[in-house]
């Protein structure tokens, strides 16, 4: 679906924030893109959705360079923005105008997860809070059920209960022809819907598995003495210390996604060298 190959950009020609980046994604997965702020998960996904030009390499969504902006890829790939700007319209002109452009799009789907949203769909956009926007271009977005969806910090600005309906409505609209891109710098709103992390770090990708990788090779437990019980990285608790384990006795145990990101940017990180 997604092929990025060699990679190189930067806003000033002497300092790059990308040199020769690779990156592919599959359909039928939903990946976590995650970084420090400044890490240029953003500026990836520009360039991802051709509003960025690459100074060299190539980048293709099924074939096809995003940044021509053909009229076929534009169709083939929705995104949701971290910032926007949304016009004077209610909510139903606003479909009548943008919804054309997307083959797939389903109007029950998206007044259905407005009713999830909880949304008042006569309402104008530009009455709305900036969460209620959120919601309705997430909302729109997976009702657009294009190829390739891309979500930028999808969960600022929405409080706890919508977060839990964001993951809901996301991971029920995966299927095996679909591939879902969210970056956050919140780690634990993507909790339990994306399987496999990608992690971008001063402009290289560091980590990039699938979690069924990760919990062969690691396990995550509580300990009281991290010096032991091999033991790669470790934080405080309260009661202990959360703790990331090689995973001997190949067991399972569920990921704790922020300890992960947390091991993974770590300097000379022993999670992934158990990787390499």
């Amino acid at each position: 679906m997604i092929t990025i190959n060699n990679l190189n950009f930067g806003y000033q020609k002497k300092n790059k924030l990308f040199s020769d980046l690779n990156l592919s994604a599959k359909p039928g997965r939903i990946y976590g893109l995650l970084g420090k702020n400044g890490s240029g998960k953003t500026t990836l996904l520009k360039h991802v959705a051709g509003l960025l030009q690459p100074q060299s390499g190539e980048i293709l969504l099924n074939g096809k360079i995003p940044q021509k902006r053909t009229t076929d890829v534009l169709a083939s790939y929705y995104m949701i923005p971290e910032e926007f700007e949304t016009p004077s319209l209610n909510v139903k002109t606003f479909v009548k105008i943008n919804a054309p452009f997307y083959p797939d799009f389903n109007e029950n789907q998206f007044y259905k997860y407005l009713d999830e949203f909880k949304i008042n769909t006569k309402q104008k956009l530009s009455k709305m809070s900036y969460g209620q926007k959120k919601k309705v271009l997430i909302s729109f977005g997976i009702a657009t059920n294009t190829p390739l969806l891309i979500a930028d910090e999808p969960t600022n600005g929405l409080d706890i209960p919508s977060k839990s309906t964001f993951r809901k409505i996301t991971a029920s609209s995966l299927d095996e022809n679909k591939t879902i891109i969210i970056s956050t710098h919140q780690v634990k709103d993507i909790e339990g819907i994306i399987d496999t992390l990608i992690v971008l770090d001063n402009g290289k990708i560091i980590f990039n598995r699938s979690l069924e990788e990760v919990s062969e090779k690691l396990c995550f437990k509580t300990v009281n003495n991290p010096e032991k019980n091999n033991v790669l990285y470790a934080e405080r608790n309260l009661t202990g210390y959360d703790a990331i384990l090689k995973n001997t006795e190949k067991e399972y145990t569920r990921i704790n996604l922020e300890l992960l990101f947390n091991s993974v940017i770590e300097s000379n990180s022993k999670i992934i060298n158990e990787f390499n």
